[in-house]
């Protein structure tokens, strides 16, 4: 029981970091695409601040299994209305990442900030109170740069890929395009094969991780 209710508060915790987090990616890739030339993400109700409308189910529960890493439902974006399809969607891509990046920056001023505030006696509620703001701020760095450099990945669907193909030659683009029908279940074997498969390659662990961990030492 008292590990279920550790469980429970803690996903408490980790549930607004994760809202706001892939809630103003999806919201970066969208605006990036409607200042380029493409409503598509307006019209389909997805430039908004609703997390539900931006939740992907497995994607939230890999969040909530690594603490760390995840992905969101993508932004419906229509290349062809772009100005430069091939440049802008690299823009595109890295919109969201970006905001990531930058959410973790303020995450950690304020994590900062509250580490260097001293009390009095008689604060215990508001020490026990802002215990709990602290920890967010620490889970809300991780989680986001955890999300930008994770979508960064060139696999598809994750923002990595489009990157990629927009900076490959149009043959080469077109053929690892290709790839997109099967770049779910690359991403899922990713994940999980290497915890059920012994010598599977462990990418996240080697790769990953590690450059999460040093940006994370650089603001934290």
């Amino acid at each position: 029981m008292a590990d279920l209710q550790t469980w429970l508060s803690r996903a408490l915790i980790l549930a607004l970091p994760v809202l706001l987090a892939v809630t103003v990616h999806e919201l970066a890739h969208g605006y990036a695409a409607f200042r380029l030339g493409d409503d598509t993400a307006k019209r389909a109700g997805r430039l908004t601040l609703n997390p539900i409308r931006h939740l992907d189910l497995m994607g939230t529960l890999v969040f909530f299994m690594t603490q760390m890493i995840g992905w969101a439902k993508p932004v419906p974006i229509n290349p062809f209305n772009l100005r430069n399809p091939r440049r802008d969607m690299i823009w595109v891509s890295l919109a969201g990442p970006a905001a990531n990046l930058g959410l973790a920056v303020l995450f950690s001023l304020l994590y900062h900030w509250l580490g260097s505030m001293r009390f009095g006696p008689g604060s215990q509620w508001l020490i026990s109170y802002l215990r709990v703001v602290y920890l967010m701020a620490y889970l809300a760095v991780s989680i986001n740069i955890g999300l930008a450099v994770f979508n960064l990945i060139p696999i598809p669907p994750l923002d990595g890929s489009h990157v990629l193909e927009g900076l490959l030659p149009p043959r080469a683009a077109l053929a690892y395009g290709s790839l997109r029908r099967y770049g779910f279940l690359i991403l899922l074997a990713v994940i999980f094969l290497p915890s059920v498969v012994p010598g599977f390659p462990r990418i996240i662990d080697a790769i990953i991780y590690p450059v999460i961990s040093a940006i994370r030492s650089l603001l934290i």
